[in-house]
């Protein structure tokens, strides 16, 4: 894994495999605290579910973990509960009310929704937005963007970088 931080806060890694993937989400889950949510985007078999898996194992979670999208959320007991939205099928925010999503947003557990910016307009101003990215011409390799929205987010970007150094 390689990993660019730019003057503005923004981490960009490059991950060379589905397994670095999940380990970065791991990492991610170390350093969430309550109320954590991370903001996934982008294309399909940009590695988003695998990211979630991470981060559900890196929290503890037992068991198979499984992309919501028919479900829409999926609640797993961890270290912290993790909820893991996937709201590709959503017609927009509106459809969001339907789910409660203010107690996911801001309860006890980590919430990661997939497709977020299919409901970019009620996510909760601080959070940590992760954009993902096919690298063309390379199978398994990702591009990945931590975005920190918040001072709480730019402190979780910092520890990443300090995880990846060491």
């Amino acid at each position: 894994m390689t990993l660019e931080l730019k003057k503005t806060g923004k981490l960009i890694l490059r991950t060379n495999s589905a397994d670095e993937t999940f380990f970065l989400g791991e990492q991610l889950a170390a350093l969430a605290e309550p109320g954590d949510v991370f903001a996934v985007s982008g294309e399909l078999g940009a590695g988003k579910t695998v990211l979630a898996r991470g981060v559900a194992r890196g929290l503890g979670v037992a068991g198979p973990v499984k992309s919501p999208t028919f479900t829409l959320i999926n609640e797993y007991q961890g270290r912290l509960p993790f909820y893991h939205l996937d709201v590709y099928r959503l017609g927009g925010a509106p459809e969001m009310a339907d789910l409660g999503y203010e107690e996911y947003f801001y309860g006890s557990g980590v919430t990661l929704v997939e497709w977020a910016g299919r409901v970019a307009e009620i996510l909760p101003p601080e959070r940590l937005e992760i954009r993902m990215e096919i690298v063309p011409g390379e199978e398994n390799a990702r591009k990945v963007m931590l975005l920190p929205r918040g001072e709480r987010y730019r402190r979780l970007v910092d520890s990443v970088v300090c995880f990846q150094g060491s």
